[in-house]
């Protein structure tokens, strides 16, 4: 274990933003995190968890508390099951499984951050969410003091959202374990149409599995979603907004308000969201419309040259820039169109 004092964390996160924590400490064993936990918690001292920093958004003055940095290593592969340490990079863990040969997470290539961030916010992308394939995380729990195990159903997966992220304050993610797919070498069946097109096949066609990666890969870069120290574009935390979820009423009210300022015959993109009556609509879409393109801004914080959903520090920005672009954006969409983002990554000293 590693405790500095007084540490720089932008450099823990993919927007290299955010001021120092009052302690810095490093835990690369499961026994470590659990006993800085409780350490903090002994002295009441606030406590933030810090994994691969692809969701963060600290503020200018930093942390007044122990920033905990979870850097624990393990990768276990039993036949198809898999166990991940919460501190394992994920996009390489992605590559080991799918150099294995085991499918179900390989659309979910290039995804910046650590394991155990994976089930709080039930990530996910191009047809893929991790909770189709976690089947338990392993989790100390701040209340009782123990470390507990939760199954897939008790995690409470939604859109980008479980029971830890309801709870941030009462759990650490130490490990999660995954129930993948032997396809003699295929990829899980192609969900998400853009990936089925840049591969050529149809929606719920197998493909080899590192086609799958390979292509997702190409994707994600595209849009400035791998993370390239040499392209601030990727100096972001991916998608800055959730894509919003509407009522069948407010889905109506949306429509006529899209209709109003773009014309009748402009249809905006919906997805079933589950719940009956339900719509998903694009916070890309709803962000591009209201006038915020691409490259957008003049300052030092702008929206990504190649994605409207990522917003990006140029180089030489704070935290009040990217915030202030954030609440623009905010405010614009919803003035065009009656809809409120709301911000995918975790604030720390700071509200959107």
């Amino acid at each position: 274990m590693q405790l500095l004092n007084d540490a720089p964390l932008a450099p823990l996160t993919t927007f290299r933003l955010g001021g120092p924590a009052s302690r810095l400490v490093t835990a690369t064993t499961d026994d470590e995190v659990i006993a800085a936990v409780r350490e903090a918690d002994d002295a009441g001292t606030p406590l933030l968890i810090i994994g691969g920093g692809s969701n963060l958004v600290i503020g200018d003055k930093g942390f007044d508390g122990t920033a905990l940095r979870i850097a624990t290593t393990g990768f276990s592969l039993d036949g198809t099951r898999l166990e991940l340490a919460a501190g394992e990079v994920w996009t390489d863990a992605v590559a080991r499984t799918v150099e294995a040969g085991l499918a179900g997470i390989e659309c979910l290539a290039g995804i910046p951050g650590s394991a155990g961030a994976t089930p709080i916010q039930n990530v996910g992308a191009y047809g893929q969410d991790v909770s189709a394939t976690v089947t338990e995380v392993v989790a100390y729990d701040r209340t009782t003091r123990e470390t507990v195990t939760l199954t897939n159903a008790e995690c409470a997966f939604s859109y980008r959202h479980s029971r830890f992220k309801e709870h941030p304050e009462r759990y650490v993610v130490l490990r999660v374990r995954f129930a993948l797919e032997d396809a003699d070498g295929l990829s899980a069946p192609i969900k998400y149409a853009e990936t089925a097109r840049a591969l050529g096949v149809e929606a719920g066609d197998r493909v080899p599995l590192a086609a799958a990666r390979e292509t997702v890969l190409k994707l994600r870069a595209g849009k400035g979603m791998v993370l390239d120290p040499e392209d601030h574009d990727t100096w972001s935390a991916g998608s800055f907004f959730t894509n919003p979820i509407l009522t069948a009423e407010q889905y109506e009210a949306f429509l006529a308000r899209v209709a109003e300022r773009l014309g009748p015959d402009v249809v905006p993109p919906a997805f079933p969201a589950g719940e009956e009556g339900a719509v998903k609509t694009s916070a890309a879409w709803l962000i591009d419309r209201a006038g915020f393109t691409k490259g957008y801004g003049s300052g030092p914080a702008r929206i990504s040259t190649k994605h409207t959903l990522a917003l990006t520090n140029r180089g030489e920005a704070t935290t009040e820039d990217l915030l202030a672009l954030a609440r623009e954006v905010v405010a614009g969409v919803g003035d065009a169109f009656g809809i409120i983002l709301v911000n995918e990554p975790v604030t720390v000293g700071v509200e959107l």
